[in-house]
């Protein structure tokens, strides 16, 4: 039976999570249907500007993500300190971007035009800006803003009515800086795995093949989190790991894979995983199978027993990969 959001998702513990949403009735997210050859390709293109365009919305930055055929990939990260510097009129405007809102707070935004409130409408207002404040850093609402677009044009575009994905969105917390990264490069690498694309930098609408775009030119692509390297007395929001090293792990891992070879990990990609305590055997089934190891929250044994004390667990699941995986170097 699945978990309510309240055991999936504690922002207490980890701001960082991955998602994946499924289409349901064989229907196809992207890529060419076989049995009638439709290519489906553009759609690519309506998610990945969605997804980009919540996240200058919403308080939800991307870590990564990848549109797969019949599924879609996210690593979010929750910016909970960036919703507490944001006024009234910075949440409505937000707001009112994806949503009408209410009278008042339409009249609220366009007092510019004499639409002048008294102190129980401005009461109501500071009211329902709260909501709206709670709203915009609840990947909830970020699933349901992202979803329910995309649906309804695939399904004006097929000529069909009817769900179009599946009736929940799958979350799991990452607990920690190994279980973050390993998703990350999952995540990355699901095209290279996939056979779609030969190496992580022709995988198309992929986090990292725009990392590595903007790479090149010494930069780091605007619309992701970016990597700060591995000061951590940093303020700033962003991933605390080397980009560097980060794109080396998945370069390497992704060419192992496409030669579909046990392959080994050169000594100095061991040394950036032993610094996260994962061993190269480890860092292997993480990130092909992540999801299979853990169907859950993801971390070392002890943030997993922190996490499950938190959101009211009665057993912890996922111990003995926690154990085995990053908690193995």
């Amino acid at each position: 039976m699945p978990k309510p959001r309240s055991q999936q998702i504690s922002l207490l513990d980890t701001p960082y999570y991955h998602i994946c949403s499924r289409t349901v009735r064989k229907a196809f997210l992207c890529g060419v249907d076989k049995d009638t050859g439709v290519s489906f390709e553009h759609r690519r293109t309506w998610i990945e500007k969605r997804i980009f365009q919540l996240s200058k919305v919403f308080s939800i930055d991307i870590c990564a993500h990848a549109v797969m055929n019949n599924h879609l990939h996210l690593v979010l990260h929750v910016d909970v300190e960036k919703v507490k510097m944001w006024s009234i009129g910075e949440v409505l405007e937000r707001w009112h971007q994806l949503f009408k809102g209410t009278l008042l707070t339409q009249k609220y935004s366009n007092q510019q035009n004499n639409q002048v409130l008294d102190k129980f409408q401005l009461a109501m207002v500071e009211s329902t800006a709260d909501i709206y404040k709670k709203r915009l850093m609840d990947i909830s609402w970020f699933m349901r803003s992202l979803n329910e677009p995309i649906a309804r044009q695939a399904n004006k575009e097929d000529n069909c009515t009817g769900h179009f994905w599946e009736g929940r969105f799958k979350s799991q917390a990452l607990l920690d800086e190994g279980a973050l990264l390993s998703c990350m490069a999952y995540v990355d690498l699901n095209p290279v795995r996939a056979g779609i694309a030969a190496t992580p930098e022709q995988s198309d609408f992929t986090s990292i093949q725009l990392r590595i775009k903007a790479a090149i030119k010494g930069e780091q692509p605007t619309s992701l989190l970016s990597f700060m390297g591995n000061d951590k007395t940093q303020k700033t929001a962003g991933i605390f790991f080397s980009l560097q090293d980060y794109l080396t792990l998945v370069d390497e891992t992704g060419r192992i894979l496409r030669d579909d070879k046990s392959g080994a990990i050169n000594g100095k990609t061991a040394n950036i995983l032993a610094r996260i305590h994962i061993s190269d055997e480890s860092w292997f089934k993480l990130s092909t199978d992540f999801e299979c190891i853990f169907t859950g929250a993801a971390g070392t044994a002890e943030h997993l027993c922190e996490f499950s004390e938190h959101v009211g667990l009665q057993r912890t699941h996922g111990l003995a990969n926690a154990q085995a995986c990053l908690n193995s170097a």
